[in-house]
């Protein structure tokens, strides 16, 4: 099986939650593929590209997604075009209104890379905007109640009929993932 982890805005294949995956599969499920690919900061780009990867691996073995924020928005527009499971990590809900406050100059967290961030983005966002779930029931949905970014209650209204893990507490990076990887893993190869 091959898992693709779509990581968020301004974020990489770096990221905790990516790096703790990998490791979980390579200790855990060595003969299970790992691919965290670093996204394009255009949302169609992203799309594209990991469409494409899709599609080639797809007819070979199965395909499973895990996104984080942004990557949640992404992997949720994915998962219901070809029919994938995914685990979404405080998801973003409406990223086409949150990015607006960072229209301009951007640099990538991890990267140290620079753009422009412009309404060309936003309109990329509004075209992947899933506004009815078809198959709710393929996500699995984490969310922790004191997400500095997102308002979690937006993804637990989106996601009411997906599988929700809601927790108390936490924050953005959600906090004890590590803990969730096997969890993660049975829902997305049961």
């Amino acid at each position: 099986m091959l898992f693709i982890y779509i990581h968020g805005f301004n974020s990489s294949p770096q990221s905790y939650k990516a790096q703790c995956f990998s490791q979980y599969l390579q200790t855990m499920q060595p003969h299970d593929e790992f691919l965290a690919p670093q996204l394009s900061d255009f949302p169609e780009q992203a799309i594209s590209f990991l469409s494409r990867t899709i599609e080639q691996h797809v007819k070979s073995s199965q395909v499973a997604l895990l996104g984080s924020s942004l990557g949640g928005f992404y992997a949720t527009f994915l998962a219901q075009k070809f029919a994938l499971k995914a685990a979404l990590i405080n998801p973003a809900v409406n990223p086409q209104e949150l990015l607006l406050d960072y229209l301009g100059k951007n640099t990538n967290y991890y990267t140290n890379k620079q753009y422009e961030l412009t309404t060309e983005h936003i309109s990329q966002l509004l075209q992947i905007n899933v506004e009815r779930l078809t198959s709710p029931k393929n996500l699995m949905v984490m969310l922790q109640t004191n997400d500095e970014v997102l308002d979690y209650q937006l993804a637990e209204s989106k996601y009411a009929n997906s599988q929700l893990r809601i927790e108390s507490g936490g924050d953005h990076s959600f906090i004890n993932f590590k803990q969730h990887c096997e969890a993660i893993y049975r829902f997305l190869n049961p």
